[in-house]
Order: C-alpha cells, then structure tokens, then sequence
C-alpha cells in the first residue's frame, strides 16, 4: 500500500471542512500553474478518497495555489470536472489601480454568477 509520506509533498495540506463533509487538499506551487500539476493533484485526491473517506462523506477536492494562472489553459483542462480549483496568489502588493479593476471584476463575476444561478443555468 501506498503510504501518506510516499503521495503528499512538504508543501501538501490535507482540511477536513465540516459543512462540506469533505476533505480538502491544498497544495502551494511556486510560480505560475502548469498543466502536470492536475495529474498530481489528481492522485493526492484519489488517495483521500480510497484511504481517508469516510462513510457519508463527500469526494474530496482539491485547491492548487499558485503565483500566476492562465484561464484558458485551467479551461481547457476542465478541472472542475476533477474536483480541482486553482487560484492566484499576490507575491507582491499590486498598485492601487490594478486592485480596483480586480475588485471591479470579482463583482461583476459574482453578479453574474448570481443571475445565472437565479435562472437556473448555472454549472458546478
């Protein structure tokens, strides 16, 4: 068998989320994303669920973080179909310009997603 040491890196965190029912595994990458980094995170995830699931518990997903992320290419891998969600972190404090227009587009994100789900069409 497999051991825990042997899949998750130094760099691996392993959550249990109580309202979800699910364990959720958190992996920090240096730089921006890269495509190989779904098949690692793939098996991080098949051996939480075939060694730590418990009964009545959700599949776990997986979160990568990583320093840049290119939308097309995380599209084109259809991640959430995996259960894998990437996001960007800021290595550094961004001008105050470029905060306003991120803010600016999370909300109009968000109301879009709101509409959409209020519709009935929206996707997980």
């Amino acid at each position: 068998m497999i051991q825990f040491a042997e899949v998750f890196p130094d760099e691996q965190i392993v959550f249990f989320h109580r309202k979800l029912k699910r364990l959720i595994a958190i992996e920090l990458k240096i730089g921006d994303f890269k495509p190989e980094y779904k098949g690692q995170m793939e098996l991080y995830l098949r051996w939480l669920d075939k060694h730590e699931r418990s009964p009545g518990e959700e599949s776990p997903i997986g979160l990568i973080l990583c320093a840049g992320q290119k939308n097309e290419r995380i599209e084109l891998l259809e991640l959430d179909r995996s259960g894998i969600h990437v996001a960007e972190y800021l290595t550094s404090l961004p001008s105050k310009e470029l905060l306003r227009e991120k803010l600016h587009n999370a909300i109009k994100h968000a109301r879009q997603r709101l509409e959409s789900e209020s519709a009935g069409d929206y996707e997980r």
